[in-house]
């Protein structure tokens, strides 16, 4: 189980220690969401934070779920928060999550772009032939996948195994608000010269059934943020999300990712640069200054 970072300083019970976020009780019916500074990479939580990483989720997710509320509604009751965790926490709803990541696809990269190499398709979708890595698709894809337990990797699955899994109503529903989500999103990006690859939603349930947004939405951490100005299908991809932490763990850092071993810790450099990288994604989508 990952150290809790803020238990202490909040003496609330507990819910639940993600890789990110920790979930503790407020009654029978809301939660405190707190986004810590951690950051993690093929399925390990790294040693080092990234510092003010907490506060740029949640109030980059913030943003775009004011920018998205014509399209979906979403779990945040209040900002309103204990002064430990202000700025990177929100009070929600408690929901009963959907099992499925929800994740759209609108240019091929990542496991994407791996499974399209081997068969031509990406989660049973059919492809053009002749794409590349970083290929724009006809149009967006909805690619849902399992939610792995902590340690675990999450696994591409069909859409029909989805359905499988959740009820043809509701894998409808998730996939129609997915790829709704995702539109509205990518174009807002484009406006502001960045490119929107792809991005993974989590949705929850209501008592009454309604089916919302829920955790984080649009942040570094769960979308592919590329700068668009340099996007050349097939050539090196500038982003803005935790793909540079990743290539320095893979081309530089000397770990071997299949020893089993963790990664190493970041460097000084490494971790001011990707701050900085998600700095400049708050501010280059939102048009705001970052306070910290």
């Amino acid at each position: 189980m990952l150290k809790t970072t803020y238990a202490t300083e909040l003496d609330l019970p507990l819910v639940h220690t993600g890789k990110v976020r920790e979930l503790y009780a407020l009654g029978d019916d809301r939660l405190l969401m707190v986004a810590t500074d951690n950051i993690s990479a093929f399925d390990y939580v790294l040693p080092t934070p990234i510092p003010d990483k907490g506060k740029i989720l949640t109030q980059m997710s913030l943003w775009w779920f004011d920018q998205l509320a014509d399209v979906v509604d979403n779990h945040v009751l209040s900002t309103e928060v204990p002064a430990a965790v202000s700025g990177r926490a929100v009070v929600c709803e408690r929901l009963q999550m959907i099992p499925v990541e929800c994740v759209a696809r609108g240019y091929l990269t990542g496991s994407g772009w791996l499974e399209y190499q081997q068969s031509g398709t990406v989660c049973g979708v059919a492809l053009p032939a002749g794409l590349v890595d970083g290929s724009r698709l006809p149009e967006p894809i909805f690619t849902p996948a399992t939610k792995a337990a902590l340690g675990d990797h999450d696994e591409n699955i069909s859409y029909q195994r989805a359905a499988e899994m959740v009820g043809e109503p509701t894998a409808d529903r998730i996939q129609e608000l997915t790829l709704a989500m995702y539109n509205a999103a990518e174009q807002i990006a484009r406006e502001r010269g960045i490119i929107l690859a792809d991005t993974k939603f989590e949705f929850g349930v209501r008592p009454d059934g309604d089916i919302i947004v829920a955790d984080e939405v649009l942040t570094p951490d769960s979308s592919r943020f590329w700068e668009a100005s340099s996007w050349r299908p097939g050539g090196a991809l500038e982003s803005y999300d935790k793909q540079f932490v990743r290539n320095w763990l893979l081309r530089e850092s000397g770990w071997d990712r299949t020893s089993g071993e963790p990664p190493p810790p970041l460097p000084d450099e490494i971790v001011s640069a990707t701050r900085s990288r998600y700095v400049e994604a708050y501010e280059r989508l939102t048009g705001l200054t970052f306070a910290g």
